[in-house]
């Protein structure tokens, strides 16, 4: 504090140690001298024309000549405005500050209690790793993020735009600096001279790096954001647009990817981020793995929580179906097969490279079979199931759901390239993403709608075997009904059915009465899920009495209750 008592008392504040300091005039700094003396009594805030008032005549208007001196500092950052309408500092006449209140800025409190303000870097030493590596670049982008927010806010040559500018040049001779004395290699310069990306590129990477490890809000994604971030005027603007193309080294290499997302306005907006398996590969150097070499699924399952691998012991003729759907079901298992698939691609019809493709909805109440069926599905194309859950998508914090919709689809591929395997992915209640999109009124809309663009292009881009559960058709967007190859419906079964269910999910050495009848019991119109619920919570019950035998009226009373709690939204696993 020993500097800013030197201030406060000073009568000639040219001769205080803190005065060159300021990098303001002389004029600027008596005006600050006697904010901070006014502040330290608890005065805090102050209307500029009473502090105006003190150094000049206001009878002769004197004040009005001098509304540059509070601007100046305005510019700076030494004060700042604490009035509601406050507005950009490049737009704003003299006259619109002089009756609005000011306060001493944080940027200024902190250096006057510090007796400094120089932007010190230290001394360039090697970089011990990759992470001060990175430290030092994601500092850099936050710099020109700032750079940015000044140019837009003050003039392009105010102080407090080239104060910026000189601490973002340094900055980026240190770096130069410490990695001209860094002998170990840094994976990311590898990486950038590998790919032959310049100076602007590894800007806009390392940006986009930052979004992805800090978790940020998204702004940086933003294409016209990633570009100003990059240049000095309108015509860089124009020129380095280019740079974030499709043809663009960037985007080509698929070092970076986007998705295209509807704007309030009607417009279209491409959001940037990074890949994955680029970002596997930055974060994990030395986890190479030999060519050829071939992870089992079921352990690559295990070192993530997205996904679960899941299967059954049943086969497509055991599970109990409409006989529509049980046709279709033969239908589909013909068009994918992999003769049909050579005549495709023998045609021209398919691509040589690519395998087994089909975007499958099955749709109907829960409980009517779809998950099981998806199961004995993949188990007849001999391909193992990821299951999601897509209730999960909503559970987690509004911001991240798009890009957690992204995630789906590139841990898939991500785990595919691993294992040289090419699962189903099922992705189980998928009602919220193939719904019919809003007009977007509020801010949740909005996201909703985001997540939904982003979902449709995933599907539009997705190669292999995809089949999406829901239990509502009705309300299905078109553009998702044009990009599924096979729309099967799973009805609520018939009495026929019911029986052939209640036979197959009775176990068979279970105790029941003589002369149980099943004809009864099929007369209740109840998906396979349910009879199932029924069955299972009637051996609850029976297996803790005396006399464990399961009688007709056992089973019609836990019928009873399931028919009044109508549980059709617990979740099945089919049935057979």
């Amino acid at each position: 504090m020993k500097e800013l008592i030197e201030f406060i008392n000073s009568k000639d504040i040219e001769n205080t140690t803190i005065f060159n300091q300021l990098k303001c005039s002389t004029e600027e700094a008596k005006v600050l001298h006697y904010l901070t003396k006014e502040y330290v009594k608890g005065r805090d805030s102050i209307v500029i024309i009473d502090i105006l008032s003190v150094f000049y005549n206001i009878e002769k208007f004197e004040h009005l000549e001098k509304l540059d001196v509070i601007k100046s500092l305005l510019e700076f950052g030494w004060i700042v405005q604490i009035s509601f309408d406050q507005v950009k500092l490049s737009e704003v006449s003299k006259l619109e500050l002089l009756n609005s209140s000011i306060s001493l800025s944080s940027a200024y409190l902190k250096f006057i209690e510090n007796g400094k303000n120089e932007f010190i870097l230290p001394e360039a030493k090697t970089y011990s790793d990759h992470l001060e590596y990175l430290q030092d670049q994601f500092f850099r982008i936050d710099l020109a993020v700032q750079l940015n927010l000044v140019k837009k806010n003050f003039d392009t040559n105010s102080p407090s735009t080239n104060r910026l500018k000189s601490k973002l040049v340094r900055l980026e001779n240190r770096i130069k600096e410490r990695l001209s004395v860094t002998t170990d290699p840094i994976l990311l310069e590898d990486f950038f001279d590998k790919n032959q990306l310049n100076e602007q590129e590894q800007t806009l990477f390392l940006a986009l790096l930052k979004e992805e490890y800090s978790g940020g809000d998204g702004t940086l994604r933003d294409m016209n954001t990633l570009i100003e971030l990059i240049s000095s005027d309108d015509y860089e603007k124009i020129k380095y647009r280019s740079l974030l193309e499709e043809s663009s080294n960037l985007v080509s290499k698929n070092l970076v990817d986007y998705d295209e997302v509807l704007n309030p306005f009607g417009g279209i907006n491409r959001n940037f981020y990074i890949p994955d398996e680029i970002l596997y590969k930055i974060s994990h150097p030395a986890k190479k793995k030999s060519r050829g070499s071939k992870l089992k699924l079921d352990s690559a399952i295990k070192e993530q929580d997205m996904f679960e691998l899941i299967s059954t012991n049943k086969n497509l003729d055991d599970v109990v179906l409409n006989k529509k759907t049980k046709d279709t079901l033969d239908s589909l298992l013909k068009q994918v097969d992999k003769n049909v698939s050579n005549r495709l691609k023998k045609w021209g019809f398919k691509d040589k490279r690519s395998g087994i493709e089909a975007k499958i909805i099955f749709y109907g109440v829960a409980g009517t079979g779809k998950t099981l069926t998806a199961l004995t599905l993949a188990k007849a194309l001999k391909k193992d199931v990821l299951s999601f859950d897509c209730s999960k998508i909503l559970s987690m914090y509004i911001g991240e759901s798009e890009k957690n919709v992204r995630m789906i689809f590139d841990k898939y591929y991500e785990l595919r390239a691993e294992t040289k395997t090419q699962p189903v992915l099922l992705l189980n209640e998928a009602d919220q993403f193939l719904s019919s999109r809003t007009s977007a009124t509020s801010s949740s809309d909005k996201m909703h709608n985001q997540m939904q663009n982003i979902f449709l292009e995933q599907i539009e881009r997705f190669d292999g075997v995809l089949i999406a559960t829901t239990n509502l058709l009705e309300n299905l967007d078109k553009a998702f009904s044009r990009r599924f190859n096979y729309k099967i419906e799973f009805l609520k079964p018939n009495k026929e059915q019911r029986i052939q269910l209640w036979e197959n999910l009775l176990p068979k050495d279970l105790p029941l009465e003589e002369g149980f009848e099943l004809s009864e019991l099929a007369d209740h119109d109840l998906t396979g899920g349910q009879i199932e619920l029924v069955i299972k919570n009637t051996a609850y019950k029976i297996a803790a009495m005396e006399d464990p035998i399961f009688k007709l009226s056992d089973f019609l009373e836990q019928i009873t209750k399931e028919e009044k709690g109508q549980f059709d939204s617990e979740n099945k696993v089919g049935f057979f």
